[in-house]
Order: C-alpha cells, then structure tokens, then sequence
C-alpha cells in the first residue's frame, strides 16, 4: 500500500514540475497574452493539461502494455513537432501584432489612436478617433488573425487551441515518461495510475502558471499603456526563437535526418 501511494505522491509533483518545462510555458504564454479573465486562463491552463495527459496516457499505456519500443527517428519527429508548433505561435503572435499596430492619421482625418480590451475574452485591438464620425470598432478589421475573426468568439475555439497544442507537447514527452515507467515500475496496473495521476499533477501545474501569468499580466497592464501588445510581440519572438533553437538541436545536433540520428528521451 505504501508503494502505491508513494507512485501516485511522485506522479503527481512529477507532472506538476513537468508543466512547468520552458517549451510548455512559452507555449501557453502566446494564448493568455490575450485573456484578461483570470478563469478563462485557468481554463486554458486546463484544456492543454488535458491533451498532454490524453497524449502521454494512450502512447505511454500502449508502450506498457504490448512492449512497443519508439524508433529514434519517431521519437525525434514528435519532439520536432513541438519545435514546430513553437514556430508557428511565435509567427502567429507577431503577425497579428503587426497587423494590430496603430495607423498614422491622414491630413485633416480626425486624430487617431487605439488600444487593447477585450469582449466576452476576446483581446483585439480598437481604434478610436476624436473627431468628427469617429469611433471605429470593426471586430472583422481589427481581431488577431483570420482564424479568432472566424471562431474566436465560439468557446469551442477557444478550448480546441490549447488542447491541440497540449497534444502535440505530449507527443515529445511520452515516450520519455513511459520509459521511467518501464524502468522503475514492474506492475503494469500501477504504471497505468502512475501515468493518470501524473497527468492530473500536469493538470494542476499548468492551471496554476496560466492563472498566475493572467494576474500578473492584468496588473501590470492596468498601469502601462499598451502593455498587452508589447507583450504579445515578446512572447511571440521568444516562441519563434525556442521554436527554431529546437527545431536546430533535432535536426542538426541530433541528426534526424542523417544516416545515425542520436535520441535520448527527456
């Protein structure tokens, strides 16, 4: 009894401490840039968990179960998927900073500026004019890209982003988890509650980086002019940054596509 609750003690903080990995951080950084609600945050804290847990459960109880054994070049694949997704949230963030930068006014238009709010958790950008005709407010014109002006406003969009991207993380770590299993558990059963509680442990770690970063960006950008659009410039260059030093370490320093690729798990 003792050992099976020190499996599910060490599972737990283990998938705690795993949410709080740079790659995972940066990821769930390009979303609640654009949450002011702390809850929304914590759900998307909790959307990503439940797609790493569901990726890490079904490749890890696959491995336990029949002895698969991940390929090195597999293995390498789904770690250079998240070197990808990385990218492509780092592209994404500063494509719609730059569409969202504020426009010079024409000779004799009425002054122009804008700024940042948000409508039912949909952040975009809102120019304003002091003049005559002037309080512009088109969501179609304005929003952070083509896909949030099509399905930003549905909750489904809003809890399928996080869960994709959570997904695509747990291709990276599950064989690496499942292989500690093997190593360390010899109970196959355990290994399988080793593996849910360390995925509630992931759960609860990211709820509470996600509502931390929300509550720590709300109070700044209260007291800073344009903060949120500074922001989503930072974190889109650092996920564009990792994404490519990632994406660099497996296919160059790792040799994915060379003749002898080297992997370990992590």
């Amino acid at each position: 009894m003792w050992t099976l609750l020190s499996i599910i003690g060490i599972g737990f903080f283990l998938g705690m401490r795993h949410a709080t990995d740079p790659d995972h951080v940066i990821a769930v950084t390009t979303i609640v840039t654009q949450q002011k609600k702390i809850s929304r945050a914590a759900l998307i804290g909790m959307m990503w968990g439940l797609g790493h847990t569901v990726t890490i459960f079904v490749v890890g109880a696959a491995i336990i179960l029949f002895n698969l054994v991940i390929p090195t070049r597999l293995g390498l694949t789904m770690e250079l998927s998240v070197g990808c997704m990385l990218i492509l949230l780092g592209v994404w963030n500063l494509a719609s900073f730059l569409r969202d930068m504020p426009r010079p006014a024409q000779d004799l238009a009425p002054q122009v500026h804008s700024h940042w709010h948000s409508h039912d958790g949909h952040a975009h950008n809102h120019p304003h004019t002091h003049g005559p005709g002037g309080h512009a407010h088109s969501l179609q014109e304005n929003s952070l890209g083509w896909m949030d002006r099509s399905f930003g406003g549905t909750r489904f969009y809003q809890l399928l982003r996080p869960l994709i991207i959570g997904i695509v993380h747990g291709l990276a770590g599950s064989a690496a988890v499942a292989l500690l299993i093997l190593a360390s558990i010899k109970n196959s059963n355990w290994a399988i509650v080793y593996l849910l509680v360390f995925g509630v442990g992931t759960i609860a770690g990211m709820m509470l980086i996600t509502m931390s970063l929300a509550s720590t960006f709300r109070f700044v950008g209260e007291r800073m002019e344009g903060f949120s659009r500074k922001l989503g410039l930072a974190s889109g260059l650092l996920s564009l940054g990792f994404g490519l030093f990632v994406a660099y370490q497996i296919c160059v320093v790792q040799g994915l596509f060379s003749a002898n690729p080297q992997w370990t798990p992590h």
